[in-house]
């Protein structure tokens, strides 16, 4: 199997994960062309709490991601997903059965606290390769995306035939759907983290928050998720304006988060073989500035707003794809889960705030100035990332070690540590074994053997 390929692990993990992520999403995302329609029947509504029945679940979600990843590192990743999706299950029962906004908002809270998505992201991270780990990071965006362009289809359908908790049973169908992939299909995570390694605590976490490359991917994941929320805020209504009834929006959406994927793989595949990650990174931030500056432009034209959620959707999805991916090779390697816990964090506040954002600015009727503040977020995200450092791909081995008498693992380690190419160096006495996370390009083998005595 080439390096340049997905193997049968990672092909499993990546399509059932991505189904899990896409059913999850999918009944969110049915909800947000459809609630202040068909809401109105609910008692005591009102937009103020319409928009927190919205926005309150990326706050929940944002509240418990940390704790969630956390847990997903000491105690397993499937046992803590399927809990999520339980919980996940019953806040959509409790909207279901509501007939109070008030209800609908506690569903939605309570949804939010069924916060999986770091441990998702660190069981996909467990089941793929550093080279490959974009790939399948990839294929769960694309889902997502689709999921999206279908909820815009599928939402007002079964809103109008079964009203708003109709959207919220088949919500809970999809997550027991979701549960029952976990339980058959997802594969079981081989741990390639070394045993020296721990479960973060409070401090590592602190640790993990401060990190300042992690803090540049955090920040940046907050500001993609913020500007993808500001500009739905006001892009559904400006499609209206510029002739494309409601109905056929997905006509739009579809075609555009399709050909956006297709034309942004081959900018990964060239990122990742031509050693421009970064680069890559930089300029898809670029682009997202340029889209976003060109919307004020041609803000009544259909088919400009089709271009430039074109340009926008091929420098967000492989954004979206990175920054994981990213996460996963800079952080500890038995706390991913904590690391993406921080991330997904970022991630649920960005589109909290998104909302307010898009909404504060769009009520004082000035669509344009949506565009130009999405524009401006894109700018900051840009200096911040400016000096990030993409990590070098890198692979643990395992090599026995023999303490001779007096010999203490911490001279070893200090002594690995130093070679060419290795990363990390962990000494365990107990096992009589070394854990090396190597970047094998530059790593001699025969100069850790003799390190270790074994020549």
């Amino acid at each position: 199997m080439s390096i340049h390929s997905l193997n049968r692990l990672e092909k499993r993990a990546a399509a059932s994960l991505a189904s899990v992520f896409a059913f999850r999403m999918l009944g969110l995302f049915m909800l947000m062309p459809v609630l202040a329609i068909y809401g109105q029947s609910l008692e005591h509504v009102s937009p103020m709490w319409i928009g927190l029945a919205i926005g309150v679940y990326g706050l929940t979600q944002a509240l418990l991601q940390i704790p969630m990843g956390w847990l997903s590192d000491k105690f397993g990743r499937k046992p803590i997903i399927i809990m999520g999706l339980i919980v996940f299950a019953l806040g959509s029962v409790v909207a279901a059965t509501a007939d109070s906004i008030y209800w609908v908002t506690a569903g939605r809270a309570l949804q939010g606290m069924g916060a999986i998505a770091s441990a998702l992201l660190a069981l996909a991270s467990d089941l793929s390769r550093d080279e490959q780990r974009p790939k399948v990071m990839a294929v769960i965006g694309m889902c997502i995306g689709l999921s999206f362009a279908v909820a815009m289809l599928l939402g007002p359908m079964v809103a109008s035939a079964f009203g708003i908790s109709g959207v919220f049973w088949l919500t809970a169908i999809l997550a027991i759907l979701g549960i029952l992939i976990i339980l058959f299909l997802v594969p079981s995570a081989v741990q390639r983290a070394p045993k020296g390694d721990t479960v973060a605590t409070f401090v590592d976490i602190r640790r993990l928050i401060k990190h300042p490359q992690l803090l540049r991917l955090d920040l940046g994941v907050m500001l993609l998720h913020l500007t993808l929320t500001t500009l739905f805020v006001v892009l559904p209504v400006q499609l209206i304006t510029g002739g494309l009834a409601a109905p056929q929006h997905w006509q739009l959406y579809i075609p555009v988060l399709l050909l956006a994927f297709i034309l942004m793989a081959p900018v990964m595949i060239i990122a990742m073989k031509k050693q421009k990650e970064k680069e890559a990174f930089l300029g898809c931030i670029g682009l997202l500035i340029a889209s976003s500056l060109t919307l004020v432009l041609v803000i009544d034209s259909v088919i400009g707003i089709a271009v430039c959620m074109l340009l926008y959707f091929i420098a967000f999805n492989f954004l979206e794809a990175t920054m994981p991916a990213l996460v996963a090779r800079l952080s500890p390697a038995n706390q991913k889960g904590s690391a993406m816990g921080v991330f997904s964090s970022g991630q649920f506040f960005g589109a909290f705030l998104g909302g307010i954002l898009g909404g504060y600015i769009a009520q004082q009727g000035n669509p344009h100035g949506v565009f130009a503040a999405v524009a401006c977020v894109g700018v900051i995200w840009l200096v911040i990332a400016w000096r990030m450092q993409i990590p070098p791909k890198s692979k643990i081995i395992s090599l026995l070690v023999s303490l001779s008498e007096g010999e203490k693992a911490e001279d070893i380690a200090d002594k690995l540590i130093t070679l060419p190419g290795v990363i990390e160096a962990t000494v365990v006495p107990e096992e009589s074994r070394s854990y090396l996370k190597i970047d094998d390009k530059i790593f001699d083998l025969n100069q850790a053997k003799q390190v270790l005595g074994l020549q």
